[in-house]
């Protein structure tokens, strides 16, 4: 019996004695994945923090997972290849169900350029539970901000596979919220978010 196969067999998943509907109850809030995309530097973090620190003052419960601090713990082993950022979506996916599960509002700050990648997290939840936000900022206006130099080294060549230059970004094609960086001020761009929120009672 190879490894695959005892896996398959042998894990067999537990129920919780609490239901995450309990769990749900009890934070007076549906939990939701809030899935920001977008390109580097677009303000993905910033905006996703910035709705955090609001539904937080309101006394929700809430955590932001976001891209490089993932991948300083959890997705350390990944690289920036088509295959890896795969695969980086998926845990990132996984983990974002589990809090879920939990009964907290989770916001998720990944570029996760690939619509199907977009797609195969959803498919891990159950309907209303992921909210695809697009922060949509111009590649011009990312650039010109480039808070990590990243670009610059993108367009030097010394970084492969950066998004927007040398890999693609497949924009959403019909986001649940979408926000224009460009035209509004972080703290605009949160309260749209938060007002999706309370309109559609998940708080």
């Amino acid at each position: 019996m190879d490894s695959a196969t005892a896996k398959s067999s042998d894990v067999v998943w537990h129920k919780a004695e609490v239901t995450s509907e309990e769990r749900a109850k009890l934070k007076k809030q549906k939990p939701v994945v809030l899935w920001y995309t977008g390109l580097s530097g677009s303000g993905k973090s910033t905006v996703a923090n910035a709705v955090d620190k609001m539904l937080f003052e309101q006394g929700r419960h809430t955590y932001v997972l976001d891209g490089d601090n993932v991948r300083h713990g959890l997705n350390n082993d990944l690289g920036f290849s088509d295959i890896d950022r795969i695969e980086n979506i998926r845990r990132i996916g996984e983990v974002a169900k589990l809090f879920v599960d939990a009964g907290l509002i989770v916001s998720t700050a990944f570029i996760s350029p690939f619509l199907a990648d977009r797609e195969m997290v959803k498919a891990l939840l159950s309907e209303g539970q992921f909210i695809e936000v697009y922060i949509d900022t111009p590649l011009e206006v990312c650039e010109s901000r480039d808070p990590k130099g990243l670009y610059k080294k993108a367009r030097a060549g010394e970084i492969k596979h950066f998004t927007g230059i040398d890999s693609a970004y497949e924009a959403p094609i019909k986001a649940d919220i979408h926000v224009e960086t460009a035209n509004k001020d972080v703290k605009d761009c949160a309260i749209q978010i938060v007002e999706f929120l309370a309109h559609n009672k998940y708080i």
